[in-house]
């Protein structure tokens, strides 16, 4: 392994600290990856994951402003609310990828 200078060590700790603020907490990268499969309205969305609908507005918000998702409004009757996921927001692909691989092999490794 390469030995990093202070300085590139605090710019890693700091760009790891930022994602993990972003996707942190138990809803964001479920709702990543469920809105990654196809666009979902407002409560189909909260029943897929299993989200009460005050906490998937709260995540939702903080992942429209952070530009993960887009919101757009459904002019029918009733109005609804569709979400789905941006261009930058697949950029979190492979990112879930290996969260899911790593997943997968640690339920292999502790259930054998």
């Amino acid at each position: 392994m390469e030995q990093l200078s202070k300085q590139e060590c605090s710019r890693n700790r700091r760009a790891v600290q930022d994602t993990l603020d972003l996707i942190g907490g138990k809803w964001k990268v479920l709702i990543l990856l469920t809105l990654k499969e196809r666009p979902y309205r407002f409560k189909a969305l909260a029943q897929e994951i299993g989200i009460s609908p005050r906490m998937l507005s709260r995540e939702l918000q903080d992942m429209e402003i952070n530009k993960l998702l887009d919101r757009t409004v459904i002019d029918a009757k009733p109005i609804g609310v569709e979400y789905s996921i941006t261009d930058y927001g697949r950029t979190f692909g492979q990112i879930i990828e290996a969260m899911r691989d790593w997943g997968l092999n640690h339920r292999r490794e502790i259930f054998q």
